[in-house]
Order: structure tokens, then C-alpha cells, then sequence
């Protein structure tokens, strides 16, 4: 039995169609026929305005972001997709926060879907520190399908790591 990492938590039922899909080698093909496209957003200067642009819709009143970048040393394998970071230093006499989101850049070749499922979680991070319920209500408030967007974002990094892959293949 192929070992899913990324769909541990998923039911076996979900984790037996995706392997199906591997042992019929069509599992590039369902991500490409599902997610066809490719985003436009390649450099840390446009991703920084599209994550501006979901936080002023969905987060008005959440604080700013500094700083916003693909960051090509994430690993993906310890789970981080993104990552959300709040630093703390003291400036004169003043404490200074500074918010950071920083996106795995394998996900710069990815759909549009991904990444906005990547950033609408980092998003919530900024009012929920925790995965808990509220957080996870504010993610389907910012992106209504996003529990099936984390499944299928986990289906194509699964897919990525799938030895016969040919990534450059496929744009799913």
C-alpha cells in the first residue's frame, strides 16, 4: 500500500480513490483537468499586492503586513506550505511588531487556487494563531471551498513526489 503523508488525516476511503488514481496514472491528469491554469504572480512584489489585496477585502481591520515573499527554504515536507511570522522588537521606547508571510516558491509554478488557498490561510493566522474552529471558519469565510482546496493541494504535492512524476508536465 502506497503511504500518502500529505492525506494521513483524510479518511481511507478518500486516501483509496487517490490511490486508484496513482495506480492507474492518472492522477496528473485529474489535478491538470481539475486545476488547468497557472498563476501570475512570480515575483515577491506582485505576491505581496495579492496578499494586500485579499487582506483589505476580507481583513480590513487585521494589522499590515510587512513583508511578503517565496521563500525557496521552506520545506514543504515539514508541513509548511507558508508561513506566517510575528517579530517583536523593541524600537526607543516602543514595541514594534512585524508581519511576515512567506510562501513555498514550488507553489510559484502552481494554480491560482493553491495559491490563493495558501495565502488565505496565512491570512487567518493573522487574526487565529491556532487551527482551531474559528480559524478555520474564518478560512471558508475568506475562501468558501477551501477545505476541498486544502484536500486537493495535498493531492498535487503527493502527486509531486510520485517517482515516474513528470512535473514540468503537467500545470496542475
Amino acid at each position: 500500500m502506497i503511504p500518502l503523508r500529505y492525506l494521513q488525516a483524510y479518511p481511507a476511503a478518500l486516501q483509496d480513490k487517490v490511490r486508484e488514481l496513482i495506480a492507474q496514472q492518472r492522477l496528473g491528469e485529474h489535478l491538470a483537468q481539475r486545476y488547468p491554469g497557472r498563476h501570475e504572480v512570480q515575483s515577491d512584489k506582485a505576491l505581496y499586492a495579492y496578499v494586500a489585496s485579499l487582506r483589505q477585502q476580507y481583513l480590513k481591520n487585521a494589522p499590515n503586513i510587512d513583508k511578503v515573499l517565496y521563500d525557496s527554504k521552506l520545506d514543504v515536507v515539514q508541513r509548511a506550505l507558508g508561513l506566517h511570522t510575528a517579530i517583536s522588537r523593541v524600537q526607543g521606547g516602543r514595541l514594534r511588531a512585524k508581519k511576515e508571510i512567506r510562501v513555498a516558491s514550488l507553489f510559484k509554478a502552481a494554480a491560482p487556487e493553491f495559491l490563493q488557498m495558501i495565502v488565505v490561510h496565512e491570512l487567518a493566522h493573522l487574526k487565529e494563531s491556532e487551527h482551531n474552529k474559528a480559524f478555520y471558519q474564518l478560512c471558508t469565510h475568506m475562501l468558501p471551498d477551501y477545505h476541498q482546496r486544502e484536500f486537493d493541494l495535498r493531492v498535487y504535492l503527493t502527486w509531486r513526489e510520485l517517482p515516474a512524476t513528470g512535473v514540468a508536465g503537467v500545470q496542475a
